[in-house]
């Protein structure tokens, strides 16, 4: 927008500024009348522009304001967020396989996957990662983290041999190679109450076994003796759609699970079928920050699990609680007639993690970070 005097032309006043000398008081006066018309027209545009503000509702300009403030402040806090692993089982039939699936199985097939790692860098990218957590949330809470990674080398190296997570250890953690059910005691209950739920799935799924010996979506893992069979709905922290599908009310449960981990690597949820004379070879798991929890589905004589160098039996319709970071092995040592050992795993949270905690701990350990 552009003002000119309501007197003479803006031209007229250039013109006076060239005059010959000899009439300059005379081209000051008109150039001065000239510019206070300027003025006097920008003077009466922005009274009428305050009074219009004034005319307005303040209320509502206050209200459409902060809503407005709130809606980008939502964007940019939604756009910066890791995504969450669990969608609407609707969203998940229409869904696509995912990349890297295997006969329906999540494979890693990164040479930097933390899970897998094991090299002098890990300690280094675990640091980084922390560090960017904080950048962008903070500090507070993370001392028993930054602790465990700046000397993950000598907890790793230096526990006794009945405890020894193979990824990370975090420290001042109680340890015991078994839970009482009261650790976790709102997802244990939510998960026996839905035993026959969950059971009626797996039937359902293992009829395919007797048209081939290894169905899709299924897991052969290796054992000395016997065979062992794993039928994944979330992988290291990553659902598995297909088999996802199959199971639409297990994998509605989870979502219901309020300490389940499902955001980073560590996290898994599984049918795992132990057929007889099969023996699982003694091994430790990732890390001592999870719980892992078996929810009996067929549970036939001669079935054991040693945590710890404790044996305990597992109960059809019940959870039991145990610690994987633990040296642990599994057997079933009934006859062909006993059917198969069946167990729904679940990974939730360590008791003792806190919730700041367990923020930092899925943003450093994302999958595929």
């Amino acid at each position: 927008m552009v003002w000119a005097p309501s007197g003479p032309p803006r031209t007229d006043c250039l013109t006076l500024l060239h005059t010959p000398s000899t009439n300059s008081p005379k081209m000051s006066l008109e150039w001065l009348v000239a510019w206070s018309w300027s003025l006097d027209g920008l003077r009466d545009c922005i009274a009428t522009g305050i009074q219009s503000v004034r005319d307005c509702d303040t209320t509502a300009v206050v209200t459409v304001a902060c809503l407005l403030v709130l809606f980008v402040w939502y964007c940019y806090h939604v756009g910066r967020e890791q995504p969450r692993p669990y969608v609407s089982v609707n969203s998940l039939m229409q869904a696509t396989d995912a990349n890297g699936l295997q006969n329906g199985y999540v494979y890693c097939q990164s040479p930097e996957c933390m899970r897998c790692a094991h090299n002098e860098g890990l300690n280094q990218k675990l640091y980084h990662n922390l560090q960017e957590y904080a950048k962008r949330y903070s500090w507070s809470g993370m001392g028993r983290i930054h602790k465990g990674i700046r000397e993950q080398g000598r907890y790793l190296n230096s526990r006794p041999s009945i405890q020894k997570p193979e990824v990370f250890f975090l420290p001042d953690l109680p340890t015991t190679p078994y839970f009482s059910r009261d650790a976790q005691k709102h997802d244990v209950e939510l998960l026996e109450r839905n035993f026959q739920t969950i059971l009626c799935e797996f039937e359902t799924l293992y009829k395919a076994f007797s048209n081939c010996s290894l169905p899709q979506g299924w897991k052969m893992n290796s054992t000395p003796s016997g065979e062992w069979f794993t039928y994944y709905l979330v992988s290291q922290g990553v659902c598995v759609p297909r088999n996802c599908r199959k199971c639409p009310r297990t994998y509605r449960l989870l979502g219901s699970l309020r300490t389940c981990i499902g955001n980073n690597v560590f996290g898994n949820a599984c049918i795992s079928v132990l057929s007889p004379g099969a023996v699982i070879t003694e091994h430790y798991g990732p890390t001592n920050i999870r719980i892992r929890c078996h929810l009996g589905l067929k549970t036939p004589n001669g079935c054991e699990l040693v945590v710890g160098g404790e044996p305990q039996c597992w109960a059809e319709g019940r959870c039991l609680l145990f610690d994987d970071s633990f040296l642990h092995t599994a057997f079933h040592e009934g006859s062909a007639e006993d059917g198969p050992r069946v167990v729904f795993m679940v990974d939730l949270w360590h008791p003792n993690v806190a919730a700041a905690e367990r923020q930092a701990l899925d943003f450093i350990f994302a999958p595929g970070r």
